[in-house]
């Protein structure tokens, strides 16, 4: 397994995280500790999630943090793990932002949510312009002195606001953002390419995109409007069965084809093979379909498997 170290951070993860946005909601606590075990066991060792996932089920707000804090406590393999979460969304109750204040009544919740002493990754969920960035850096930065957070990062941040953040940190010798989290995948590939990737990338700020496989698009298990009933998912889909996400879709059936593999395996090597990556995140509900998805980080695509790509899905 190849280990790429995350920014300039002492932690180094596998090419592919696990997505923890499923646990609590469509992965009921049994099904999510069996996906966690294999996952840990099949020698990758990075796990996303939030305080707000999943807010939007009956679950609610922290059923995902309470899922992984359970499995940790019961595995004993929180060595094994590097444990990113993040802050900031809105969590009810006014309970949102990137303010000091609120981030250490945060970052507490999410430790006891956890079962653990620490997290090893914690990011700002989203911007938030109303707090100075000073403050939140500053803040920050006593977190990782008193040893609750190894390394931070942020989410869906600008180009412009990420180089500032840094800036900031540079200048007063602060805790710096070392990963980034931002939408990217074959289908929504303008938000990241360019000026944020070009950002990550001269600072040595790690990569580790959502939504990798598109909502599940990407795995090519939508094709046609009456394929849109098929998970609870398929509504968000809709937008991008165009003439280009058609011709993304033919492009990873003739790859996948050749390799003997997946869509989503390919989909998720795309990825993995962009300049100034980490390693996507991607959520399994199922022990097939985690199979499936670690057997990307085997993938190897060739120039030209990335140059077919690269051009059905140019935006």
């Amino acid at each position: 397994m190849e280990f790429r170290r995350l920014g300039r951070s002492d932690l180094k993860v596998a090419p592919l995280v696990l997505g923890g946005n499923v646990f609590g909601w469509t992965a009921d606590e049994k099904t999510s500790f069996a996906i966690l075990d294999a996952f840990i066991d099949g020698g990758f060792n990075a796990v996303d999630t939030a305080d707000v996932y999943s807010r939007w089920s009956p679950a609610g707000a922290g059923a995902s943090e309470t899922v992984i804090g359970n499995w940790l406590k019961q595995s004993g393999k929180r060595d094994k793990v590097v444990l990113a979460t993040k802050f900031g969304m809105e969590m009810g109750e006014g309970k949102k932002g990137l303010s000091a204040k609120y981030m250490v009544e945060a970052v507490e919740a999410s430790l006891q949510r956890l079962q653990t002493d620490y997290i090893d990754l914690y990011q700002s969920h989203r911007d938030d312009p109303e707090t100075p960035q000073e403050e939140t850096a500053e803040a920050f930065d006593r977190l990782v002195k008193a040893g609750k957070v190894r390394a931070i990062g942020s989410s869906n941040f600008t180009p412009e606001r990420l180089k500032s953040a840094l800036e900031i940190s540079e200048a007063k010798g602060l805790a710096r953002y070392d990963s980034e989290q931002p939408l990217y995948n074959l289908y929504a590939r303008a938000g990241f390419e360019n000026e944020l990737q070009r950002a990550c990338i001269e600072n040595e700020v790690g990569v580790i995109p959502y939504s990798s496989l598109a909502s599940g698009f990407l795995t090519g298990k939508y094709r046609t409007e009456a394929d849109l009933s098929k998970s609870p998912r398929g509504g968000g889909v809709k937008k991008m069965m165009d003439e280009r996400g058609m011709r993304i879709l033919a492009a990873l059936d003739q790859i996948s084809a050749a390799k003997s593999g997946t869509q989503a395996q390919v989909a998720l090597a795309w990825v993995m093979a962009q300049p100034g990556l980490t390693g996507p995140i991607a959520s399994a509900t199922s022990l097939s379909q985690l199979d499936e998805l670690m057997g990307a980080a085997r993938m190897k695509l060739t120039e030209e498997d990335l140059a077919v790509l690269d051009r059905a899905s140019a935006p």
